[in-house]
């Protein structure tokens, strides 16, 4: 009765029973805090595999007069973008004989749903921040794809690239995300909606084994069709390079994170009066919906615990929203993003 790595077997349902055969709880150990994923505002995309953006590339000037002399005439000029969606889609498929000798089709299958779920919660968390469709077409791009130099020369968002000065390959990053319509948001196609789709398929479709031989099947289908869109990006800032080791946030000279985070908040456009003091510019479209969040991975969170007791910095506070603890740097709520490594590579 054992089938191949794809599909559960009577060792799965082994273990997952008791003395008795029942199916019991399972401690889901590879849970993961995703607060990137949770907290992104969707909108229609306006192609059915893409999303295409203008933005504004030069702006006329106008020209300084004296009487009987001619201006000469201008204009602006604008460029487009366009950013793929990727379609994360899987199958949990359990044979139909196997399921009911668990004594229990619907928690047996409820026991493998969740681990689906989660699954590709943490893939889609991973590619919000990781993605890159060249070494992974069928993904999408992520934020460390867009925002990947410090060099101006080499790309001008490099401008919201702050580095921490760390070195080799044991590094983390800081992401400071303004989100909303005309900044960063993510996108789903025509005939689809945000979040994920999931249908029981019950037994009624066939499964196969590895001869072509049919039987029947308990099937659900999961699918989640996403992209990322930096329609504006002085709207996202990311502070890399910074050292989580003994040389770094752990050691003597370690990044002022909240000195950083300063001088990041000044690289948006606007914000809010508590936070940048500039909460206005001259853009018709600019009418100031931006979600500010920060996030990091726990030991950057860590650290700037350490740091905020330190140096009694009392910007660093703890708010609560619908009974959930959050901590607050100037009024943005501080994420934890599990995906975020301590691993990453010099960005340069």
């Amino acid at each position: 009765m054992a089938g191949t790595g794809q599909y559960p077997t009577i060792l799965d349902v082994a273990s997952r029973s008791n003395a008795g055969g029942e199916i019991v709880r399972c401690a889901e150990m590879l849970s993961q805090h995703l607060s990137l994923y949770k907290n992104m505002p969707f909108e229609k995309a306006n192609e059915r595999t893409a999303h295409m953006f203008v933005f504004r590339t030069s702006i006329p000037n106008g020209s300084w007069r004296m009487y009987n002399m001619g201006v000469p005439t201008s204009k602006s000029t604008t460029a487009k973008a366009r950013v793929s969606l990727g379609m994360l889609e899987d199958y949990s498929v359990v044979d139909r004989a196997l399921a009911e000798h668990t004594g229990n089709v619907e928690k047996f299958r409820r026991s493998e749903d969740v681990a689906f779920l989660e699954g590709m919660g943490q893939t889609i968390e991973q590619t919000l921040i990781y993605g890159n469709t060249a070494t992974n077409p069928a993904g999408f791009q992520g934020l460390s794809t867009f925002y990947n130099t410090v060099n101006t020369n080499n790309a001008q968002n490099a401008a919201n690239v702050f580095s921490g000065g760390g070195t080799g390959s044991s590094n983390t990053s800081i992401w400071m995300l303004g989100l909303g319509p005309n900044k960063i948001y993510c996108v789903y196609p025509e005939g689809s909606a945000a979040g994920l789709d999931f249908e029981d398929k019950g037994d009624i479709r066939p499964a196969y084994d590895s001869l072509g031989n049919q039987y029947e099947a308990y099937t659900a289908w999961f699918r989640q069709q996403i992209g990322l869109v930096p329609e504006d990006w002085r709207f996202g800032a990311r502070i890399p390079n910074i050292d989580v080791t003994t040389a770094g946030l752990a050691g003597p000279n370690a990044l002022d994170i909240f000195a950083t985070l300063a001088e990041v908040a000044f690289a948006f456009p606007h914000l809010s009066a508590e936070t940048s003091t500039i909460t206005e510019t001259d853009d018709p479209n600019g009418d100031g919906a931006v979600k500010p969040i920060i996030v990091w991975n726990r030991t950057v969170a860590h650290w700037a615990q350490i740091q905020a007791m330190r140096n009694r910095n009392t910007l660093l506070q703890v708010d609560e929203y619908a009974g959930i603890a959050i901590p607050k740097w100037r009024g943005i709520p501080c994420h934890i993003s599990d995906q975020i490594l301590n691993t990453e590579t010099v960005v340069s």
